[in-house]
C-alpha cells in the first residue's frame, strides 16, 4: 500500500502562484511513476503532468505547458507540483497519484491516489 497525501493549495489571485506538495509513504518503490491531475466541479478528472523515477522525464498537458513545472525529491519521497500565472480555469481539486508503471495521461495508469487539495485562482 501508498499513501499520498497533497498539501499546499489555498487561493490566490491571477497571476500568482503555488506549489503543491505530495507526500508518498508506505511501499513508496512501487511508484515509479507520479502523475498530478486535477478536477474542477462537473468536470472530469484533468491529466496535468507526470514525472517518472529518475526525474528526467516529464510530460505536462498542454494547457499548463510553460506555468506547471514537476519536480520529484525521491530522499524526501516527495513530489511537488509548481504552478505560476495561475488563471482562473485553473480552479480544481489537485490530486496526486502513483504508478508502478510508466504512469500515463488517463487516471486508470495509476494504482493509488491522495486525497486532494482545492486551489481557488479569482481574477
Amino acid at each position: 500500500q501508498v499513501q499520498l497525501v497533497e498539501s499546499g493549495g489555498g487561493s490566490v489571485q491571477a497571476g500568482g502562484s503555488l506549489r503543491l506538495s505530495c507526500a508518498a509513504s508506505g511501499r513508496t518503490f512501487s511508484c515509479y511513476a507520479m502523475g498530478w491531475f486535477r478536477q474542477a466541479p462537473g468536470k472530469e478528472r484533468e491529466f496535468v503532468g507526470v514525472i517518472r523515477r529518475s526525474g528526467g522525464s516529464t510530460a505536462n498537458a498542454d494547457s499548463v505547458k510553460g506555468r506547471f513545472t514537476i519536480s520529484r525529491d525521491n530522499a524526501k519521497n516527495t513530489v511537488y507540483l509548481q504552478m505560476n500565472s495561475l488563471k482562473p480555469e485553473d480552479t480544481a481539486v489537485y490530486y496526486c497519484a502513483c504508478a508502478a508503471g510508466l504512469g500515463s495521461s488517463r487516471p486508470a495508469g495509476y494504482d493509488y491516489w491522495g486525497q486532494g487539495t482545492q486551489v481557488t485562482v479569482s481574477s
